[in-house]
Parts: C-alpha cells; structure tokens; sequence
C-alpha cells in the first residue's frame, strides 16, 4: 500500500455533516469529493454548475490535488469537468469547487452529499528556465497537432 500523507481538512457551515474525502478501494487513487448544497442543483444539457465541495485543505509543499470527474458520472450521466483536471496548490486555502458540464442530453440534478468529482494528490516537480540560443535537437523537432500519425 503507498505511504499516505497527512492533509488537514477543514470544513465551511455548508460542508457540515458530510463525510471528508474518501478512497472507496484501498487501491483507488482518488478520493471522492461531495456536493456541499443546500438545495438539489439541476444542471440541464450544455450547462454548467460551480459546485461547492464545503471544505477547505492544505496539501503538504510538494504535492498538488487533481480534481478529475468520476467515471460513472461522465459515462452514465454526461458530466464532465470544464478544466480537468483542476489543480488544487498547496498553497491553497480556499473551498474546494468542481466547475460541473452536462455534455449529455438530459438534464442531471445534484443533491446534498452526492459524490461529484474525485481528488488525486500527486507530487509536482517545479522546472527552472534558462534562456538558450537554441533548443538541442529531436527527432521530432517542431511537428505538432497529429504530425506523429494517426493509429
């Protein structure tokens, strides 16, 4: 099993009485993040919802979260995260929000505690940048956009 690390947890007034994040495996690598509304959240088709999670973390220096959508969710439901994966800094202290999409073609109602998205941590390498007269050479060079063919 990986070492777990320690992230303090706080929760808003709405995130009260909801369960904390979560692991529904010992082998999952995202814990599930929860609807902190107060009212069912319908989001109809080509809309979407910033939807609260009630709680705030603080990731160990070294790590960020990713919010990614749960597979469920965008298979059966049609929803999708707009900027997946969201990145939660560790210097970050605010509430954790999940910006929600309907891509499907019916609407799709949230209600109180329903599990919306998940948060992966995962550690981060920081890059430093040196100006150079010019790049070293690849193979590949500057080919982009499906110059590498298709499968």
């Amino acid at each position: 099993a990986p070492m777990p690390i320690v992230v303090p947890i706080t929760f808003f007034p709405h995130g009260e009485g909801l369960d904390a994040p979560s692991y529904a495996t010992e082998g999952s690598a995202g814990c599930d993040l929860r609807a902190a509304i107060e009212a069912e959240l319908t989001i109809t088709p080509g809309g979407r919802a910033l939807v609260p999670t009630g709680i705030a973390v603080a990731i160990p220096a070294g790590y960020e979260g990713q919010v990614r959508m749960r597979s469920g969710l965008a298979h059966d439901k049609g929803l999708a995260l707009l900027n997946a994966p969201g990145t939660v800094d560790s210097d970050y202290r605010g509430e954790i929000r999940v910006i929600v999409a309907n891509l499907g073609a019916e609407p799709v109602t949230i209600h109180r505690g329903d599990r919306i998205a998940q948060l992966v941590l995962a550690p981060v390498v920081q890059a430093r940048f040196e100006p150079v007269s010019e790049l070293p050479p690849s193979d590949r060079s500057t080919g982009g956009f499906g110059s590498t063919g298709r499968s």
